[in-house]
């Protein structure tokens, strides 16, 4: 909402405070003004100018050469492009030394060999939005009404001398989206009186209700319906100082007739609008619900189709406006128009904003009508209207007025205590405080043994409860009077949980090992929904999709990471890594919602370390993303009951695959993107995992327990083992730990040979075994003894061979 100061003070006394002061106050009082622009800041020197002289350039076709009086005894000879200056006309004119919008400066110039003293202006020109300026002066220069005294200033005329304060209004404040209820509010947080405009109506003796008869259907959506006639208007600009105030609070003049619609709106807050009386087609107003496939043709010369939905006004047959969201553009008012019919009603928000939305059409009267506007002022609205079209467009006021009125008038009441609010607010102010703030506010109320009983008046339709009337005592009497206080109160200080803190630890250990963290939909297509899920599941349909990419659940997380490093690589970023924790979505009965489990992935291409003055590259690959899950497993405190299983998974390359198991159970896979796949999405080689998170950070682990240095040597064995080749190295190494007992502390492998001198389906595998007592120093015998049960192990499980 955009409020003219100049204007406001019309009605509420603003001495004394400036329109910055106003616009803190207001601010601390509880509706943010989010700006007070000047509206003539940084332009001067720009007064009215008479065109005393008006001749073609002598070298220039679309110039004109004009002598202008500007009040200082000798008339200036200006240069003006424009096509509509001529001669005996009132303009702007910025002298030579003027400044306009932009920092640019007058100065005295030379044109096609003629001097110009000066410039002639338009509206845009002096910083007036082209939408604001009438379709009359939307081209050319603006011409003063013939009132105006040559020389005076033209920006007071243009009303440009103003401040605006723009008002940042909550849904629920719809009583300030008028100057009657921004003066309510101002003169509430002054403590001052608001002084209302004067309605000086005189009617002939004629009846409205010879003119038109009102009925209606759609009681529900329009309870009041008020319908005035003025006859004899004649149709013309409005005066300038209507035009400034409606450009002043952003709408466009029109005519006389329309503007004052609009200057009503504004003022009172109640929509209006008025036909011409002679296009209607019939002396009879219904309003109804739209028939389905109706047709209508609006003010923008839309044809729109519309549904029973819609609330419309009709002449008894056909619709001639679509309720309080705009009108049609047969019964518009036009130049010729003699009778208007002014509309004044109440609309429920409902019927309004579905028509505004089906229709995409937001107009200042909607936006009003959805919020919920005053219905005591319709009936005043109207008679304001009228009055002013028999000042300003000469017409005569038929006596009376047609209305329907179903609407129910029982007011508001809410009653509040004066414990009550002190509670609330931790004050203590008294009953005379809160007495002054209702008296300030216009509220009627009475006060019984410290109990408010407040009748809410009606253009104050957020107010429906005790703590409504405790937030306008808190905000009048000041947010910064309420002391500051801590809660109260036994309680603990908020903590991660164990899960929290174990998954913050997951995603920077990660970032510490060098992968970024993604966030990707959780929503994928029919064809990747099944591709890497751990968990085989039903997916889950959406009811209703925004499309077929996103129209399931994801049961995987590295679908999408796969997206994402094929849209880095696209851009030549070669070396991507990067890791996603979220949830996947497993579905359960058809009437029950699906089981939602986190999951960890990770995707990493390219290269993994570079050092370009050694000349050193290392590439990823299948034993660099495992290190990372060790390094990940070891940090949670798992990293003895985690093995790695060879298997194959669709999309992953069949021989760098493993599942990852927990205690024996499968949370997990880590592998190479197969190079099918890899091809399809264009990627370079790509490996991947995925875990389920829920998993490994629910997972009991054991109190970590440190053990001193050992004070005494180890004894290290190498051993290398021919076994055949199916047999996994870790299958192995487990047989290894299983029998070297308590004495045997490290098992690692270091080698594998699969040449030539290994005889066919065999290789040979080498461990290095570290044998130490914490206690004493162990002996040969005692390693010996210890290290062939080793020996006798894997010779019984694998049949293996000790390597000559």
């Amino acid at each position: 909402m955009f409020v003219s100061y100049k204007w406001l003070s019309e009605y509420v006394d603003l001495s004394g405070i400036s329109a910055s002061e106003l616009a803190d106050k207001i601010t601390k009082s509880g509706i943010e003004v989010e700006g007070a622009e000047t509206l003539n800041e940084g332009i001067s020197g720009v007064v009215v100018g008479y065109v005393v002289e008006r001749e073609k350039h002598p070298d220039a076709e679309k110039l004109n050469k004009c002598l202008v009086d500007i009040g200082e005894g000798e008339n200036v000879q200006i240069i003006c492009g424009a096509a509509n200056v001529d001669k005996g006309q009132k303009v702007a004119v910025a002298k030579v030394g003027a400044v306009l919008p932009g920092n640019f400066k007058i100065k005295k110039a030379k044109l096609r060999g003629e001097e110009s003293h000066g410039m002639i202006c338009s509206l845009q020109e002096l910083g007036i939005e082209s939408k604001l300026v009438s379709k009359e002066y939307a081209e050319g220069i603006f011409v003063f009404p013939n009132d105006v005294e040559v020389g005076t200033d033209a920006l007071e005329h243009l009303n440009r001398d103003d401040q605006v304060l723009e008002l940042g209004l909550t849904p629920n404040r719809a009583d300030c989206l008028n100057m009657l209820g921004v003066a309510y509010e101002v003169a509430a947080i002054l403590g001052k009186d608001v002084k209302f405009p004067s309605i000086e109506l005189t009617t002939d003796s004629e009846q409205a209700s010879d003119y038109v008869s009102v009925s209606v259907e759609a009681s529900d959506d329009n309870p009041l319906y008020v319908a005035r006639i003025v006859k004899n208007v004649k149709i013309g600009p409005s005066p300038l100082w209507l035009q400034t105030r409606l450009m002043s609070a952003g709408i466009r003049p029109h005519n006389n007739v329309v503007d004052i619609t609009n200057y009503v709106l504004l003022e009172y807050g109640q929509p209006l609008h008025a036909f011409d009386y002679d296009r209607l087609g019939s002396k009879e107003i219904l309003v109804r619900r739209a028939y389905a496939g109706e047709k209508i043709t609006t003010l923008d010369d839309a044809k729109r189709t519309l549904t029973s939905d819609h609330l419309v006004i009709t002449n008894g047959k056909e619709p001639v406006a679509l309720a309080g969201v705009m009108g049609g553009a047969d019964s518009e008012v036009r130049s010729d128009t003699t009778t208007v019919l002014i509309e004044s009603a109440y609309f429920t928000g409902g019927a309004i904003r579905k028509a505004s939305k089906d229709h995409g059409l937001r107009s200042e009267a909607s936006a009003r009508y959805e919020k919920g506007i005053d219905p005591s002022r319709t009936r005043e609205a109207a008679d304001r209207a009228a009055a002013l079209m028999k000042e300003l467009a000469g017409g005569e006021v038929v006596a009376g007025v047609v209305e329907v009125d179903t609407l129910p008038t029982t007011p508001t009441v809410v009653s509040v205590t004066l414990s009550r609010i002190n509670s609330v607010l931790g004050t203590s102010i008294g009953t005379d405080v809160v007495a002054k703030i209702f008296t300030n506010l216009k509220f009627n109320f009475s006060e019984d043994n410290e109990t408010f009983t407040v009748t809410v008046p009606s253009r104050r339709g957020d107010i429906t409860i005790e703590e409504d009337l405790i937030e306008e005592v808190a905000r009048l009497y000041g947010y910064d009077e309420v002391p500051t206080t801590l809660p109260i109160g036994e309680g603990t200080p908020g903590r991660l949980t164990e899960y929290q803190h174990k998954r913050r630890l997951v995603r920077r250990f990660l970032e510490g090992a060098g992968l970024f963290q993604a966030v990707t939909y959780s929503l994928t297509s029919e064809m990747k929904v099944n591709q890497f899920a751990i968990e085989a599941s039903t997916p889950i349909r959406l009811a209703m999709p925004m499309s077929e990419e996103r129209s399931l659940l994801r049961l995987s997380i590295v679908p999408h990471l796969l997206e994402v490093i094929s849209h880095n690589v696209a851009r030549q970023i070669d070396s991507v890594a990067i890791y996603e924790t979220g949830s996947i979505f497993l579905g359960s009965n058809a009437d029950e919602l699906p089981v939602e489990k986190e999951h960890l992935a990770g995707a990493v291409t390219g290269l993994w370390q570079t050092h370009p003055w050694q000349g050193e590259k290392k590439p990823v690959d299948f034993y660099v993303v495992k290190g990372v899950l060790d390094g990940l497993f070891q940090l949670l405190g798992l990293e003895a009951r985690i093995e790695y299983q060879q298997t194959t998974v669709d999309g992953l390359h069949p021989g760098r695959t493993a599942y990852v198991n927990l205690d024996g159970k499968t949370v997990g896979f880590i592998g190479q993107v197969h190079p099918t796949v890899q091809k399809e999405q264009d990627l370079n080689e790509t490996y991947v995992f995925e875990i389920s998170l829920r998993d490994i950070l629910e997972a009991e682990v054991a109190s970590v327990t440190y053990n001193a240095i050992p004070r005494y040597p180890s004894m290290t064995r190498d051993i290398a083992l021919v076994v055949d080749k199916n047999v996994a190295a870790g299958e192995i190494q487990k047989v290894i730990t299983d029998a070297g007992g308590k004495l045997l502390k490290d098992v690692s492998i270091f080698d594998l040979y699969e040449g030539e001198k290994m005889e066919p389906g065999k290789k040979s595998v080498a461990y290095s075994l570290r044998y130490f007592d914490p206690e004493r120093t162990l002996t040969d015998e005692e390693v010996t003894k210890t290290h062939n049960k080793v020996l006798k192990a894997v010779e019984d499980k694998f049949a293996a061979t000790l390597r000559s």
